[in-house]
């Protein structure tokens, strides 16, 4: 038997057995009974915080700074964290749980520009970025790890007191890969301090034979696509491209600590 009918059943007995009370009182008591089986609770769905969606404690940090993993931008751009992981000069995981690289959102949008000029030269090539933001604190650790001479030191890490583009969001570290992860050789690896990692060597490297012309190609073919996105490279570290220098980045954005 359903509920709907058991309940009729029991409001016809109630109103027989109850002679005594007069027909208005029968009728509000009928009310309740009925409002009382049919009412449903309603879930109601709050909007979860970041602390909620997001758990790592750096890519929170990132967000409410207003910062884009760029993925989100362009899926296809291919990500290898380097200080997420051992595999940098420092042997030291200085992100933790973060996996993701965020810029600000205006450059974000202009590295997917980079991506996409460089698949309309080669559609089997896309970049694969090693870092963008770095908070200053991780920069910190970089300049009292790196043991060189300061004029050295300056040419490798930027000093941490006068704010990093990277500590803007406003810089990245990458190369150009094959779709499947393989890297172009450069001639030098990621974070390589000796100056065959110079691009303004280059041409004195080519000449020693310790840089190839393909791998010198392959670098000028970085710094094409990259410049078509409004980057520009240093002359100390062929993966490294700013979108802005230091006052410009300062005036528009925030330093991340």
């Amino acid at each position: 038997m359903s509920v709907n009918k058991c309940v009729i059943i029991l409001i016809n007995l109630f109103i027989i057995g109850c002679t005594s009370i007069d027909e208005p009182e029968i009728q509000k008591v009928s009310r309740k009974i009925a409002i009382s089986t049919n009412t449903k609770k309603i879930p109601i769905n709050k909007p979860k915080t970041v602390e909620e969606v997001f758990v790592g404690k750096l890519e929170k940090t990132l967000l409410l700074h207003g910062l884009i993993d760029i993925q989100t931008i362009d899926s296809t751009i291919l990500i290898d964290l380097r200080y997420s992981s051992l595999n940098n000069f420092m042997n030291e995981d200085v992100y933790g749980d973060l996996e993701k690289v965020f810029l600000q959102e205006s450059v974000a949008i202009d590295l997917k520009k980079c991506n996409e000029y460089l698949k309309s030269i080669d559609s089997s090539l896309v970049l694969l970025v090693y870092d963008g933001v770095r908070p200053r604190s991780v920069q910190q650790k970089m300049w009292d790890v790196l043991d060189l001479p300061i004029q050295e030191k300056t040419k490798f890490v930027s000093n941490p007191k006068n704010g990093s583009i990277h500590n803007y969001g406003c810089a990245v570290d990458l190369t150009i890969a094959r779709v499947n992860g393989d890297t172009l050789d450069m001639g030098a690896g990621y974070d390589d301090i000796r100056k065959i990692a110079y691009p303004r060597y280059e041409l004195k490297f080519l000449e020693s034979g310790e840089l190839s012309s393909d791998q010198i190609n392959n670098r000028r073919l970085l710094r094409k696509v990259m410049k078509k996105g409004g980057f520009y490279n240093i002359q100390t570290e062929w993966w490294h491209f700013n979108r802005y220098n230091r006052n410009t980045a300062k005036s528009l954005f925030k330093i991340i600590e």
